[in-house]
């Protein structure tokens, strides 16, 4: 296949894939039919909207989209043993994962019970060095002694042991993890990804889940004769929750984070506001602030700090308080990076050492801080292509993460690694997963993993393709524009923002900004020009190569946003790659 614009491999040594005919017959009917720009219907195109459909796509209603929460096998028990408690003002726990969807899910919680003048529950996030993930026997044994309802949120869905050590109390369970063959003997296992559930709601986070369970028990009270607190207001926590977890954005997935974007514009949340102040967002909250601004900061606490930061941060009232742990917060991201920084190091050169041929890539090293290992795996995915697994090893045994790429079901092969023996726990969700294992099984272990991702097809993914929605010149690149495409949005996992190439422009401007970071300028020559910032070209060949163009001319790939500066606004490229012009037909 020739490469689009005949780009076969282009300066980060990627062929460029652009839209096939058919696709740009679909766009181009759309267009006359609804009269909407071009690119944007290219975008709808790619995303599968057809043409009857674009005006209802492009203003969601989550009404329309909102799923029956009682199609969720054990939803109705689980709201209404949640409303027995709140009637009887009964003690409840609310134990949760310690990463940004588990803080999301439990503050949802929290904050819905304080607006129902609730005694405030009791927050047990388990410490990820400590405890490590999920419900374990010694605090649901402590937690049940103290509790009558114990809420599992973003986890428990494999905890056998640790739900039959919570003698005397009920646990409900309210997860999206991959389910066994066997749940545990809690109450109620709300989970759109038991193995019993239909699958149409597998792209639910655990914060997801939970706001359905919020809407069922808003449902029963209706049904009593009560009313409970308005839950559109809950929808920032929600998508917060749905972005850092790389929920794929489709369905109603899209519309809780369109809408609660809406919300967390408004400023409303304490904790949100103060997490806001201290990233230093200053224009309106779009999907790449919650999952690189504010997303890591919530993850600081419970990757390098205390497991409960973030979960507090995000249910707290007080803007005082919520101020410190915020600045507490950014302090930890801050030490995470440069933790991260050292482990990332040391995991490519290992993976580089093994080669990045197999389905898998991996990398272990001692003492690798637990908190970091998924971050670098990201890391590693992202340069392979192929599933990564990172693992910090601590005396006679390793805790690792992972990551997955489309189309490749990382924990069910990690559930079967644990089946098989090979780890002494593991498991996840199709895109990341995380396991512990013994020193002396690590290497067969990642061996027999290979396998299984080789059979899913992982060894077949080459260096990745840059996929692009098609041609624009310059002048082109209006705000009007991005607003109108930014209304086929949000845009991220599952259904990713379109990607544009200026061809044969000429680079007027270019300036190494920071460390590793391009600063440029360029035009069509004809009178049009556009800004562009290239986010760590230096760290490859890229912002070499275009730091010495030497006025040749150059097709520039990327992304279009609208850049806000001391409250003006002005159209923004977010480039990731080029290829010399002369490369072209």
């Amino acid at each position: 296949m020739t490469g689009f614009l005949g780009v076969e491999t282009s300066i980060t040594g990627r062929q460029w894939c652009g839209p096939g005919i058919e696709r740009d017959r679909q766009a181009e009917a759309m267009a006359q039919a609804t009269s909407l720009p071009r690119p944007l219907c290219q975008t709808l195109a790619r995303l599968g909207v057809a043409s009857d459909e674009a005006e209802a796509y492009l203003t969601p209603a989550l009404r329309d989209l909102l799923p029956d929460p009682r199609s969720l096998r054990d939803m109705q028990a689980a709201a209404e043993r949640f409303l027995l408690a709140v009637a009887k003002r009964q003690k409840i726990a609310v134990f949760a994962d310690y990463d940004v969807d588990g803080g999301t899910s439990a503050a949802l919680i929290i904050d819905w019970l304080r607006q129902m003048e609730q005694p405030a529950p009791t927050l047990y996030i388990p410490d990820r060095i400590d405890e490590g993930y999920g419900p374990n026997e010694p605090a649901m044994a402590d937690l049940a002694a103290a509790h009558d309802l114990i809420i599992c949120v973003d986890c428990g869905t494999l905890s056998h042991a640790p739900v039959a050590a919570a003698k005397g109390a009920d646990v409900v369970i309210l997860d999206h993890h991959l389910g066994g063959e066997t749940l545990p003997d809690a109450l109620a296992v709300v989970n759109p990804n038991r193995q019993d559930e239909t699958g149409d709601l597998a792209h639910l986070c655990a914060a997801g889940v939970v706001f359905l369970m919020l809407v069922e028990a808003g449902r029963q009270l209706r049904e009593a004769g009560q009313s409970g607190p308005d839950l559109m207001g809950f929808l920032d926590l929600v998508a917060l929750g749905t972005v850092a977890d790389v929920a794929p954005l489709i369905g109603v997935n899209r519309a809780f984070v369109r809408q609660g974007l809406r919300i967390m514009a408004r400023r409303e949340r304490v904790g949100l506001v103060a997490l806001a102040d201290v990233a230093r967002m200053d224009a309106t909250p779009n999907a790449y602030h919650l999952g690189f601004l504010l997303g890591p900061r919530v993850n600081a606490g419970g990757r390098i700090g205390r497991a409960d930061l973030g979960a507090r941060l995000l249910a707290c009232d007080s803007p005082a308080e919520a101020r410190a742990m915020a600045e507490r917060l950014d302090q930890l991201n801050t030490e995470r990076r440069a933790v991260e920084s050292e482990v990332r190091a040391a995991a490519m050169e290992q993976a580089e050492t093994r080669g990045f041929d197999a389905p898998l890539v991996w990398a272990a090293g001692e003492g690798w801080h637990p908190g970091v290992v998924g971050i670098v795996a990201s890391r590693l995915k992202e340069t392979a292509n192929r599933p990564a697994i990172v693992i910090g090893l601590d005396g006679d045994e390793g805790k690792g993460s992972g990551r997955s790429v489309a189309g490749i079901d990382l924990g069910a092969a990690i559930q079967r690694l644990a089946a098989e023996g090979l780890l002494i726990k593991g498991g996840g969700h199709k895109m990341a997963a995380g396991l512990s294992v013994a020193r002396d099984k690590l290497e067969p272990a990642m061996a027999r993993l290979s396998e299984l991702l080789g059979k899913q097809g992982a060894g077949t993914y080459g260096p990745a393709d840059l996929r692009l929605d098609g041609v624009l010149m310059p002048g082109a690149a209006t705000i009007d524009l991005i607003t109108q495409i930014e209304a086929a949005g949000p845009f991220g996992a599952g259904a990713p923002g379109p990607r544009y190439v200026f061809p044969d422009c000429q680079i007027t401007f270019a300036k190494q900004v920071g460390d590793s970071h391009l600063k440029l300028r360029f035009g069509d020559g004809l009178g049009a020009n556009l800004d562009a910032i290239a986010f760590g070209a230096f760290d490859g060949p890229l912002g070499p190569a275009l730091m010495a163009h030497g006025g040749a001319s150059f097709h520039l790939a990327g992304r279009l946003e609208i850049n806000t500066w001391n409250g003006r606004q002005s159209v923004q490229m977010r480039l990731e790659d080029a290829a010399p012009a002369a490369l072209g037909p």
